[in-house]
């Protein structure tokens, strides 16, 4: 029965799962708050990337450990990206009702509006999958973690439409297809989304300094 034993690949993926089953969980509980979802977020990466390098080790204590080590900084970001969502939300109902009361010169106004909100969207989009990973996993200043979080999104474009993709196929498997995958939800959106991310983050977070170092020790 080699197929179930401990080692086996088959066995290794269950393992997996069940892990991502038990992060959801975490991290649910633990964005309850509302207030406390980035410094969840940070933490849920932090652990799921542990896991698909194969460095999990104790996953709960893991997960709360990053939760309190990154929890003012993405306590911060989070707050920030919750107000300018609001405010692009607001304002795109805004644009696209105007746009769609008016006509003439009026309709072409708010058509460019709301194209320059959609524009922002993606970028807001971009940010938000990107940041909470580099929280979780990289020591930076609040204002370079939104820079980098962009910079590296659109350098590695596929990477994040990939990423962005795991997530709506989530969202639409719970909403119109299989509620009960809810139990998975965003632990197995970050455990697909860090295999993905893995290389990605090795290198943004790669320090010659701490190499030579260790050479020369």
């Amino acid at each position: 029965m080699k197929l179930f034993s401990y080692e086996s690949r088959f066995s290794q993926w269950m393992l997996r799962i069940s892990y991502a089953c038990c992060l959801n969980v975490l991290w649910f509980i633990c964005s309850l708050p509302i207030v406390t979802i980035g410094a969840s977020t940070a933490a849920l990466y932090y652990v799921s990337l542990k896991i698909v390098r194969g460095e999990e080790g104790r996953v709960f204590s893991s997960f709360f450990h990053s939760f309190r080590e990154n929890f003012r900084q993405a306590t911060v970001i989070w707050l920030i990206l919750l107000a300018a969502g609001a405010f692009l939300g607001f304002d795109g109902y805004i644009a696209a009702h105007l746009r769609a009361s008016s006509s003439g010169g009026a309709a072409v106004f708010w058509t460019i509006v709301l194209a320059l909100i959609i524009g922002a969207a993606v970028v807001y989009t971009i940010i938000l999958l990107y940041i909470f990973p580099l929280v979780g996993n990289v020591s930076n200043t609040t204002p370079s973690m939104f820079k980098n979080a962009f910079l590296i999104g659109t350098h590695y474009l596929f990477a994040t439409i990939l990423v962005f993709a795991v997530h709506f196929a989530m969202f639409f498997a719970v909403v119109r297809i299989f509620t009960p995958l809810i139990i998975f939800g965003e632990g197995l959106c970050a455990m697909l989304s860090a295999w993905l991310l893995d290389n990605i983050l090795r290198a943004v977070s790669y320090d010659p300094d701490a190499d030579e170092k260790a050479g020369s020790e």
